[in-house]
């Protein structure tokens, strides 16, 4: 029995296990913002932009800088290490959070928990690879991806627990002078300690030998990790760009000034600098970065950012993050307004069933995929269309309804649509690289989604919510994306067979010793 055909062992399930909940606690961590918002912005006195902002921009740009050089460490280091570090950051400054007095502390903490979370998913996807064969790698990562899902709709459960029964304890703050949505951060920051130490027992697997193509890390990764930041971060990217020349400076100012010009443009427009300065930062660095791979690491830039059929997966996805993190985050304040229902009963009525919904909805767009992929050529890619056309009629109906109950049915309806893209966009693009480029793969794959669907969709949302007065108005304006994901799916689609077919020829060409 070859490599490609033998089945996952006993053990593969099991840390397949671990990693799933180190995701839910991943999105646990992220997602109870949103159970939390109305109760913060009353507090700290916000507006719903800067709410999305914090929620989805100040935590987005760092997870997103970050995950490209802990992606390129993850290729090159022990990922469980990596993985156990990651995700003792991120509990530490969940806490943390808890103890926040205005808006500049809160995302300071946000910034801090981008950072950490910035670890898992690269960690993750490489280590299932390694761990799966190639057939059944959608089941797999659909099983993983089910994480984020239980995860958000856990926070929304626990979250509403601890802000019941805390206010309920201590009506004039309790110890420390915590009140309600500060005592739920710290409740769900500290647990994440205790699973770190549980992911550090995990053994960690020979990259690339289950498909036959096994290879060593790097032998130095935290000096390459190094090298990485000074192409990434601003504004250490001029150094690189000045060490690869006079036009390639050129090149990097240029960008440069032509991003700042928008971000300006843009913040000048809405009224919200952090948003749009953040986002300004966040793009030139993946600008510079992405122009630093070129020059550095010509066959990786081949097969990610130079193939027309990963980067439609990676826009495709973005999209419907764009729609699915801006419903996901501002569902249960929406309700709590209009509804007049109390934390609590949210987590029952809203986050059960977006945990159920999500679960469901990401196996079977994993398992949907490789049912698809082993028909046609680009099947995987077809399932992102689900997530893409079928929210559209329900989102529509759901935030025009005065009915609670539909409410709640069709907020459990998109959840389940929204959520069939993920394990299929993962395992499409994972495809489409040599397994010495997955982390920096995955980290590219998550760009769009943190960049343009967690940096940009909530923020939309809440945006417009304070322009028209009108919160259902901003969560419907997020769905004038879709057009867009549908071009870069059906790019994707058309583009995939090719891609995969040549996929050692392109390597080659681009100067890969395989």
């Amino acid at each position: 029995m070859s490599e490609t055909e033998k089945p996952a062992g006993a053990y593969a399930w099991y840390a397949l296990g671990v990693l799933v909940l180190v995701y839910m606690l991943n999105f646990i961590d992220r997602q109870i913002l949103s159970i939390l918002a109305n109760d913060i912005k009353a507090d700290l006195g916000l507006r719903d932009d800067q709410l999305g902002f914090l929620y989805g921009t100040a935590f987005a740009i760092f997870y997103a800088l970050f995950g490209v050089p802990l992606g390129r460490l993850a290729d090159g280091s022990n990922r469980v290490r990596l993985l156990t570090i990651g995700l003792g950051l991120w509990s530490f400054m969940t806490a943390l959070s808890g103890f926040a007095r205005n808006a500049a502390t809160l995302a300071f903490a946000r910034i801090g928990v981008g950072v950490g979370e910035a670890t898992a998913t690269p960690c993750a996807y490489s280590l299932i690879a390694d761990w799966f064969p190639a057939r059944i790698r959608g089941t797999a990562l659909g099983i993983y991806s089910a994480g984020l899902f239980v995860g958000s709709g856990l926070s929304l459960l626990i979250g509403g627990a601890i802000v019941k029964a805390w206010n309920g304890a201590y009506p004039h703050g309790g110890p420390l002078g915590l009140v309600g949505w500060q005592a739920a951060f710290v409740g769900v920051g500290l647990p994440g300690l205790i699973l770190a130490v549980w992911v550090s027992t995990l053994r960690e697997p020979l990259r690339g030998a289950i498909d036959g193509i096994p290879s060593e890390g790097d032998a130095h990764p935290w000096r390459v990790f190094g090298g990485q930041l000074v192409q990434l971060i601003p504004p250490l990217t001029l150094i690189d760009a000045t060490r690869r020349g006079g036009r390639a400076l050129a090149v990097n100012l240029a960008g440069g000034a032509a991003i700042g010009a928008l971000a300006f443009t843009c913040a000048r427009a809405t009224g919200n600098a952090p948003q749009f300065i953040f986002l300004g930062i966040g793009f030139y660095a993946v600008f510079s970065w992405a122009c630093a791979l070129r020059a550095h690491d010509r066959p990786t830039f081949a097969l990610t950012w130079g193939s027309p059929a990963f980067m439609g997966i990676v826009l495709a996805y973005a999209a419907d993050c764009f729609v699915g993190y801006a419903v996901s985050y501002w569902a249960a304040p929406y309700a709590e307004r209009i509804f007049a229902v109390d934390k609590a009963t949210l987590g029952f009525l809203i986050g059960a069933p977006a945990a159920l919904g999500g679960f469901l909805g990401a196996i079977f767009g994993g398992r949907l995929a490789d049912m698809l992929q082993a028909r046609f050529a680009g099947g995987r890619i077809m399932v992102i269309a689900i997530a893409l056309v079928c929210p559209v009629p329900i989102m529509l109906v759901g935030y025009s309804t005065a009915n609670p109950t539909l409410f709640y049915v069709l907020a459990f309806a998109v959840q389940l649509v929204t959520s069939t893209a993920l394990g299929a966009s993962g395992a499409a693009s994972q495809a489409l690289v040599l397994p010495r480029m997955r982390g920096v793969a995955t980290g590219i794959f998550f760009l769009g989604t943190a960049l343009i669907g967690l940096g940009l969709g909530p923020f939309v949302a809440g945006f417009v919510s304070e322009a028209s007065g009108s919160l259902a108005t901003g969560v419907k304006a997020t769905l004038l994306i879709e057009p867009l994901g549908l071009i870069a799916m059906i790019v994707a689609i058309r583009a995939a067979p090719k891609a995969a077919a040549t996929l050692l020829d392109r390597a080659r060409a681009a100067g890969e010793p395989v």
